[in-house]
């Protein structure tokens, strides 16, 4: 019931399954033990369900469960002064069909026509289009 309540969006076939599990256990209780054992059964039930919602709200919690570290991560930034269409380069990785690349120090990510170039092979850029470095090999 937690899952579907904090981790599930919306109403899916988990939350609903769950609450029919749960209302069939307290009838079955109900129904088989009597009154005394179906209001223990309830009792608990209920307890157990606010308990297990207040423990997972709180912060602590989803702090152990979060993600702490940053995405360092950043787009192919070309600049269109050093890398242009006939400049010459150096493959630091397999190109298949993408890969990295070393112009002029700099390293950036670039594709080919469909060819894999091995590591350590000369390309030359032959277009920039939408940020993506297209290269051939020499």
């Amino acid at each position: 019931m937690v899952l579907e309540i904090l981790v599930i969006p919306g109403t899916s076939v988990g939350g609903i399954v769950a609450l029919a599990c749960l209302g069939i256990a307290i009838w079955q209780s109900f129904a088989n033990y009597g009154m005394t054992a179906g209001l223990i059964t309830l009792g608990v039930t209920l307890l157990v369900s606010f308990l297990a919602l207040y423990f997972s709200l709180k912060s602590k919690t989803w702090k152990r469960l979060m993600l702490t570290e940053e995405n360092t991560a950043k787009v192919n930034v070309i600049d269109e002064d050093i890398v242009k269409p006939g400049k010459q380069g150096l493959t630091i990785s397999r190109l298949a069909p993408a890969g990295k690349v070393e112009i002029d120090g700099q390293e950036y990510e670039a594709h080919t026509f469909g060819e894999y170039v091995d590591p350590g092979q000369k390309v030359i850029v032959v277009k920039i289009e939408f940020n993506k470095i297209y290269v051939k090999s020499i």
